[in-house]
Parts: C-alpha cells; sequence; structure tokens
C-alpha cells in the first residue's frame, strides 16, 4: 500500500460570485481618496480648489470602474485545493491552493479556505498572484489534532488588479471530506530503523540457526550438541544414520491488536488522549507484524464491541486496519473487559500473541481487566501494554514542601506499588507486561513484539 492511495483527493471549481453585488473599493481607492482629502483646507480661501476636489474623487471613481470592468469575471477564476500528503494525527501537512486565472488581467488574490479546528486552530488565509492565463499557487499548513474524517469548506476570494482601486468578492465550492489517519510517520519510522536493523538482523541469525524456532524448514546429518528430540526417527531408519529435523523462527503466526477505549483512555497526555496513542501504537505493530509474515487481527471494545477485523495479512489488509483505526473513538464509561475476552476467545480458538493496549484504574480491588487478561493467558501468549501515568510519576519522585505535598506523594507511591503488585500477579500467571510512557508505547510494543518472535515464545 502506497502513501498515495491515503492523500485525499484533488478538487477544484470556478468562482462565482458569493454575494448580490460582490464588488467592493479597493484599498489603494480609499488611500488615494484620502489623499484629495487635501483640498479641503485650500477650499476654504477659493472655492475652486473645492471643484478641484470634487474633480479628483470623479476621476477616482472613473478609474475605479475602469478598473472593475478589466478585472476577470468570477467564472475565469478557477480554484484548485491540493493535498501534498496524507492527513495524519499531530503530522504537520500542506495543503496548496492554485488560483487559475483565464481572463486578461493578472490578478492579485486574497484566499480564505474553510478548514475545521480538527486540522487547524483559525482559518488560512494566503494571498496569490496569478498572471493573465497562467496560475498561481500558495499553501499553508495543518496539524491535525483529532482523528477522523474533518469537513473541509468553501474557499472564498477577494480579488484586485494591480491597480488595487476595485475588487472583486467570490467563492469556489471546495467542500470534501478529509479522513485523518493515526500518526503514518511514526509508523513508518518504526517500520524502517526497527524492522529493517532489527529484525532482518535478527533473522539473517536466526532464520537459518538449527534449533532455533519450531518451523520446519530441513533434514540433514545429525551432529553433536542436536536435541534428542529433533532426531527424525523415520528418515534415520531409512537412511541407516542419525537424521535431525532443522527449524526456523516461524513466520506465519497469529497477532491480535486489542484496544481499551474505555474512560481510562480519554485522559490527555501532551495534547493527546492515551487512546491515541494506543491506535498510533496498534498501526505501527501491524505494520512491522505484517512485514514479518504473521497475521494481525484488530479488536477495538468499550461498554460493548466497537471494531473487529479477522486476522489477515497484506497491503489491502493493512489498509483496512487503517481505515478502522480512524473511526475508534473514546467513550465515556468503564469498558467490559470480560465481555470483550468472551468475543475474542469465541474468536481466535488456536494459540496467538494478544497485544493488549490498555490501562490500570486507580483501585483497591483488582481490576476487572487484569481478571480478564488472566483468563485468556491459559489458552494464548498475552502482551498486557500499561500506558504509565506522567503526572502520578512526578507526584511521587517530587520533594515534598509541606504536609499536603508528602501526603500525595506518599498515595502516589501507593498507587505505583499496587499496579506493580498488579503486573507482577500477572507475570506470575504467564503473562507479559510493560509500563511505559505514552512518549514511548509503540517502541516498547514492537520491541517486545520482536523479544518475543526471537525467543519463540510464542
Amino acid at each position: 500500500m502506497t502513501s498515495v492511495a491515503l492523500v485525499p483527493v484533488t478538487v477544484e471549481s470556478a468562482t462565482f460570485r458569493e454575494r448580490w453585488s460582490g464588488i467592493a473599493f479597493g484599498k489603494r481607492f480609499f488611500l488615494l481618496a484620502i489623499v484629495g482629502l487635501a483640498w479641503i483646507g485650500p477650499a476654504f480661501l477659493d472655492v475652486r480648489f473645492l471643484y478641484g476636489m470634487l474633480a479628483w474623487d470623479a476621476l477616482l471613481l472613473v478609474a475605479c470602474v475602469a478598473d472593475l470592468a478589466r478585472l476577470p469575471r468570477p467564472q475565469q477564476l478557477i480554484v484548485t485545493r491540493k493535498w501534498t500528503a496524507p492527513a495524519a494525527l499531530s503530522v504537520p501537512g500542506t495543503v496548496e491552493l492554485a488560483l487559475q486565472n483565464t481572463g486578461r488581467t493578472a490578478v492579485i488574490a486574497e484566499i480564505a479556505d474553510e478548514a475545521p479546528p480538527q486540522l487547524r486552530s483559525e482559518i488560512p488565509q494566503v494571498e496569490v498572484t496569478a498572471a493573465a492565463g497562467r496560475e498561481g499557487t500558495a499553501s499553508y499548513a495543518v496539524v491535525p489534532a483529532v482523528r477522523g474524517d474533518a469537513a473541509m469548506g468553501d474557499a472564498y476570494l477577494r480579488y484586485q488588479s494591480p491597480l488595487r482601486l476595485a475588487e472583486r468578492w467570490t467563492r469556489a465550492t471546495l467542500a470534501q471530506t478529509v479522513r485523518v489517519y493515526p500518526n503514518l510517520e511514526e509508523a513508518k519510522r518504526h517500520t524502517i530503523y526497527l524492522v529493517r536493523s532489527r529484525q532482518i538482523e535478527m533473522q539473517k541469525r536466526y532464520t537459518r540457526m538449527k534449533g532455533t524456532g519450531r518451523e520446519f524448514e530441513s533434514l540433514r546429518d545429525y551432529r553433536q550438541g542436536d536435541e534428542f528430540r529433533n532426531i527424525c526417527w523415520s528418515a534415520t531408519a531409512r537412511r541407516g544414520r542419525l537424521v535431525t529435523k532443522s527449524f526456523q523462527v516461524e513466520r506465519s503466526q497469529t497477532v491480535w491488536l486489542v484496544v481499551d477505549t474505555g474512560r481510562l483512555m480519554r485522559t490527555r497526555v501532551a495534547g493527546l488522549s492515551k487512546l491515541d496513542y494506543a491506535v498510533n501504537a496498534a498501526l505501527s505493530l501491524a505494520e512491522v507484524a505484517l512485514y514479518s509474515g504473521d497475521r494481525v487481527g484488530f479488536m477495538a471494545y468499550g461498554r460493548g464491541l466497537q471494531h473487529r477485523i479477522l486476522p489477515g495479512r497484506g497491503s489491502a489488509h493493512l489498509r483496512q486496519l487503517m481505515e478502522q483505526l480512524v473511526e475508534v473513538h473514546e467513550e465515556t464509561s468503564e469498558a467490559d473487559h470480560l465481555r470483550a475476552v468472551g468475543t475474542l476467545l469465541s474468536t481466535q480458538k488456536r494459540r496467538s500473541l494478544i497485544v493488549w493496549l490498555t490501562d490500570l484504574s486507580e483501585t483497591a480491588m483488582t481490576p476487572e481487566v487484569v481478571d480478564a487478561a488472566m483468563q485468556l493467558s491459559p489458552r494464548h501468549l498475552v502482551l498486557f501494554a500499561v500506558i504509565g501515568q506522567p503526572d502520578l510519576i512526578a507526584a511521587a519522585t517530587g520533594e515534598p514542601i509541606d504536609a499536603a505535598a508528602m501526603y500525595q506523594a506518599a498515595a502516589a507511591n501507593e498507587v505505583i506499588h499496587r499496579r506493580e503488585a498488579l503486573l507482577a500477579r500477572m507475570r506470575e500467571r504467564g503473562a507479559l507486561t510493560i509500563e511505559v510512557s505514552s512518549a514511548a508505547l509503540s517502541t516498547a510494543v514492537i520491541n517486545s513484539y520482536l523479544e518475543i518472535k526471537q525467543r519463540n515464545q510464542l
């Protein structure tokens, strides 16, 4: 799958008159009109100066009308909006506005593009100069702040000739829906730097290493040090000498990405919610796992099941995953973890790797998500990824300055100890656990996945 397929489509439209008149005086007209007021002072001494001022204003008005007549008609201007890259969460992007002038007079246009707050905090305004029969371009930056579909509106123009005595107001119909994907740059970066460096190197060293992995590769003569369990007795009987099996690291395993969308994932860190970081990590791991040859499934749940994609592979499957990740949204209530586990157990019968992206509630009781994960451990390998609380760590490690701060630090340390105890319990039951900051979540999850593959734990 190429990023070209994710880039929003280019839209264009000829302009049309926005209001009943659609014309106005230009800035230079008012400046010259103010200059004409200089005749007022001498007019008190000689009335002829008053006539001179009126003649100046009449001449200026005629020039304005002539300038207006020279301006291209609205239908002679065509506005095009072009995206240079896919719209991705927190990734700066660029939008190009092109103005094609089919008239016989050059224009200087101010274009206001109707971009939603989801993409940009303020309405972008650019100035474009288009010579007669030519095209002019300008661009503005966007930084998407929310995943999902963003509705772009129309473009509004105010254009003048180089004389700037008169101007027209027009509008171009450029309404379109732009889909904001998870952080594609982060996924690409992890795919390039982690997969190509670490995993490919790992495969070169381990794929052909005898006894590594459990996927059968070939038969060879027995060598001293080979495990007896790997001896192929049927081949030994046929050949009259010991023959052993050689294996390679498995490449066709199943990985499930499970994303919690409950209230705990609404916590915002550095402008993004924990759910946004979890979605970015899920996309990064999906690319790495699919590149490795594994089959990837996906499930997002809250009080009910939001999205589920059965395991698959290939670029088309990755595109489907991306489209589903875009639509994952936060919920205000606690997620139903036991229901999600029941759905997963009924869907996935064969042993697989379950990467669970969630958070733990600060409660004295055992969180339901821990009990739910323990139900998966006997059948599947669970990688339980918990997103840490930066404010909790800061409160626990900070130096108290008064009694209230001391009690706050003690409470924070107690919560951290409770979280560590819960994760230790899960590890005793066979699950793998990591607790990292939101910024390091993608890297930690991918490194854990590669380590699981390397050690043949699945």
